[in-house]
């Protein structure tokens, strides 16, 4: 895994070395961070599900002000704060990881806002609208969400006011963006 643009492009990330994390691909990454351009820079984003960092570093890297990382595997939270720490030096206030279940963060994080979040969860039948479901109170009227999900697997059309606007499918996987 490499980073694909910004201040950090081309700088290599360190994979798992376990089954049963599957990273986000460069190829989806790129697409992804092409299509999110325009609101990137200076945006406070949740990386939920977020495994070996990849996008939320990837966000940094484009401009985001501030990465909230959610993760509740300790050995992926250990791999994220490897691959920031190899980034070299970096402002302190713009990362924060939480290590904990995503289901159970975001009915805490309540309170906090965020300009994207995206989240990446296995890719099991009904588990991007469990995520969509948990991650929905946590969007406000001009946040956007984008679910990654296996493209066999539709994400639902709408879940508490969020809609979808687009989804653009890239092989096994596919990503939903949702807006209110």
């Amino acid at each position: 895994m490499r980073i694909v643009a910004g201040r950090w492009r081309g700088r290599t990330l360190t994979s798992p070395t376990w089954d049963g994390l599957r990273p986000t691909s460069d190829r989806l990454r790129e697409t992804l961070f092409d299509i999110l351009a325009p609101v990137i820079d200076g945006a406070r984003v949740l990386d939920g599900y977020a495994g070996t960092g990849a996008v939320g570093i990837e966000a940094l890297s484009r401009g985001a002000a501030h990465v909230t990382f959610v993760e509740r595997d300790p050995r992926a939270v250990r791999l994220i704060e490897t691959n920031l720490a190899a980034l070299g030096p970096s402002g302190a206030n713009d990362r924060a990881i939480i290590r904990a279940d995503f289901m159970i963060v975001a009915a805490r994080l309540g309170n906090r806002s965020f300009d994207l979040i995206i989240v990446d969860p296995p890719y099991a039948h009904d588990a991007a609208e469990q995520a969509l479901t948990a991650a929905a109170p946590l969007a406000g009227p001009s946040t956007r969400l984008i679910v990654e999900h296996a493209s066999r697997f539709a994400a639902p059309a709408a879940v508490d006011g969020l809609q979808v606007r687009r989804t653009v499918k890239a092989g096994d996987s596919a990503l939903s963006f949702y807006e209110r």
